[in-house]
């Protein structure tokens, strides 16, 4: 009767350990019979031996993200091998679709891997806000996501992992939480925006260099974390070792988690994660090029896309990337009952409110899928037309009205795509002159989000997009419907900021000249009014200090991917005044001070190629490679 008493106690000690793990827990509390049968794990590890801790590794680093007022979410990968689990099981059979949880049939790890973490506001650790103990096993790939709680706003924290009943432990992580909402903010907060990493055109210089600098508070990702293509389709790996694994179009559950591993040994992006609490939304590639509801560029739910990509489905190669990113990733699930849900919102007290949309897998409609673009420009401005579905599009709305209404100074926007619209004619003529997979492809609904923010006199919009592989910054204006002077912005309702790719090559060629790029930026914010300064020719990211004064933006250019290092070329800056709801504009020209590269309307860039070694803090002369 003892022992029965004593293996109660037991199995009921590892249940308790199992359930600090979050992703063990999706698609809900509410309905527990979805996910994993957390009792049945604990049966089948507790009784057995764990794992010795000298055979398990942190193998992928640490990482931190979603930071709330009061906690923030802390994932590490502690397993026995740098490889991925291969069982598929957990996205097959009678699973809800797009369930990040893990169905109980999945080929089992007798053995446990149980990780200690702990947080505190000195790296010393000598006063331990929160703390506690986790297992994992293969089911959930030896992914670790656990909830730090009991923390205070706007502080900075220091967190760790360990093996548990052992000195093997992982790096220490920074993080740091936002401030509550009714809190007044009195110091700027700094973000850092990147998009569009692809491992094999390059190394991730982009990542690192923030954290050499130590210049931001909080990373935002507007997705393309990787790409799903073989190596050779987009991007050739072996110049610079880095062939994206595993080496084919991915697919599956296990092409996925492999595919974010192997991202998640660059040297930058590890650093960056290290160091700072990330906010990522995902764009199409997380999933496949061109994603819509149904469909994808590659994948159209026909018999014949079924029979030419090895029998996946659509549906099911969403089920996998989708799990595979919740498991990966230092994300929250917002909404329990909801599991493809990412969009979501963050309130940075009274100083702003972030919010995170998703315009490309939750309920998109058809999309320019190659084709049929001749279709979309027939249709883009059909009432139906919408990036976000019914659902999300009432929230966005409703979210910015409410933002307002509570007096929040600024409405930060993170979404995919290029908000404003851009006239593309010069490569696609006059017949189609838009890209209809971004906003232009959805008319109705940009002019729904319009509406919402003229008629509600919602302003101090600032709109943040990726996805293009190149550098635009616009006056956010109703065309055709307000007037706007492009010279001085008046009757702008705020601005957008889309910034170019950590590593994926310009949209004008990955061969592109400096000479050609400049001449292509010319041409295009002469043809487009509201487009006040863009760039072809570099990859990079760019950074906001926001205060309730003013929001300053500063575009950083990375000279070279082929190497790793931590150069950077300030390309350009500008500046929003609030209460102003466009570029503010010194001397004439929307940018604050010289631009070195692109194309500046009522200006020109200075070209001088100056560039900093964040690593050094040196300014040198960047003549390459």
């Amino acid at each position: 009767m003892v022992r029965g008493f004593h293996c109660l106690f037991l199995a009921g000690t590892a249940s308790a350990a199992f359930t600090g793990n979050l992703n063990y827990f999706s698609p809900s509390k509410h309905h527990a019979s979805l996910g994993v049968s957390i009792s049945k794990v604990a049966k089948r590890t507790f009784a057995n031996s764990p794992w010795d801790p000298s055979q398990l590794n942190f193998t992928h680093g640490i990482a931190s993200g979603d930071p709330y007022d009061d906690s923030v979410v802390l994932w590490t990968r502690a397993a026995p091998t740098s490889d991925n689990n291969k069982s598929n099981v957990t996205v097959t059979g009678y699973v809800p679709l797009y369930d990040h949880s893990t169905e109980q049939y999945v080929s089992k790890s007798n053995s446990p891997v149980c990780v200690d973490w702990k947080i505190s506001t000195s790296k010393s650790f000598k006063n331990i806000a929160d703390s506690g103990t986790a297992y994992t096993s293969s089911d959930i790939d030896y992914t670790v996501k656990v909830e730090a709680k009991r923390l205070k706003p706007f502080t900075t924290y220091y967190y760790q992992f360990n093996v548990c009943n052992s000195k093997n432990t992982s790096p220490i992580g920074r993080t740091k939480t936002i401030p509550s909402a009714n809190d007044k903010v009195t110091d700027p907060i700094r973000l850092a925006v990147y998009s569009c990493s692809n491992y094999p055109f390059g190394f991730f210089n982009a990542y690192g260099n923030p954290v050499r600098k130590d210049s931001v508070d909080y990373v935002i990702h507007l997705g393309d974390y990787i790409y799903e293509y073989a190596n050779g389709e987009y991007g050739w790996g072996d110049a610079y070792d880095r062939i994206p694994f595993p080496d084919r179009e991915i697919l599956t559950l296990y092409d996925y988690r492999k595919r974010l591993a192997t991202y998640r040994t660059d040297v930058d992006l590890l650093a960056s994660h290290q160091n700072f609490p990330w906010i990522p939304v995902w764009d199409d590639h997380e999933v496949a090029d061109n994603t819509w509801r149904s469909g994808s560029s590659h994948m159209n739910n026909t018999e014949e896309s079924f029979i030419m990509d090895g029998g996946v489905s659509v549906d099911q190669r969403k089920m996998n990337a989708v799990r595979a990113y919740f498991e990966w990733m230092p994300i929250r699930q917002v909404d329990m009952d909801d599991n493809l849900r990412i969009w979501r919102d963050f309130k940075f007290g009274n100083l702003f409110d972030l919010v995170m949309l998703d315009t490309r897998q939750y309920d998109r409609a058809i999309t320019d899928v190659y084709w049929n673009t001749e279709y979309l420009g027939e249709i883009y401005n059909d009432a139906s037309r919408t990036l976000m579905g019914p659902r999300q599009e009432a929230w966005f709305y409703r979210t910015l009205r409410e933002s307002s209404t509570r007096g929040a100074t600024w409405r930060i926007i993170g979404n995919q795509i290029v908000f404003s619209r851009v006239n593309q004619s010069l490569n696609s003529g006059d017949e189609l002159p838009f890209n209809y997979d971004q906003w232009d492809g959805y008319q109705a609904n940009r002019n729904r989000t319009f509406h919402t923010m003229y008629e509600n006199n919602v302003g101090n919009n600032v709109f943040l997009a990726g996805d293009s592989h190149a550098s635009w910054v616009s006056d956010l204006v109703w065309l055709d419907e307000h007037p706007y002077d492009p010279n001085t912005g008046i009757g702008s309702m705020g601005v957008e900021f889309a910034g170019s790719a950590v590593s994926s090559p310009s949209p004008a060629g990955q061969n592109i000249t400096l000479e050609a790029a400049m001449a292509a930026s010319e041409w295009l914010t002469t043809a487009n009014a509201e487009l006040q300064w863009q760039d072809l020719y570099y990859r990079g990211y760019y950074e906001l200090s926001i205060s309730h004064e003013k929001v300053d933006a500063a575009f950083f250019g990375i000279p070279t991917t082929t190497l790793r290092n931590g150069y950077e070329i300030p390309m350009a800056n500008f500046t929003v005044i609030a209460g102003e709801n466009r570029l503010h504009r010194a001397e004439g020209s929307p940018a604050a001070g010289n631009v070195q590269t692109g194309s500046l309307k009522g200006g020109k860039p200075t070209l001088k190629n100056m560039t900093h070694d964040t690593a050094t803090g040196k300014w040198f002369t960047y003549t390459g490679p």
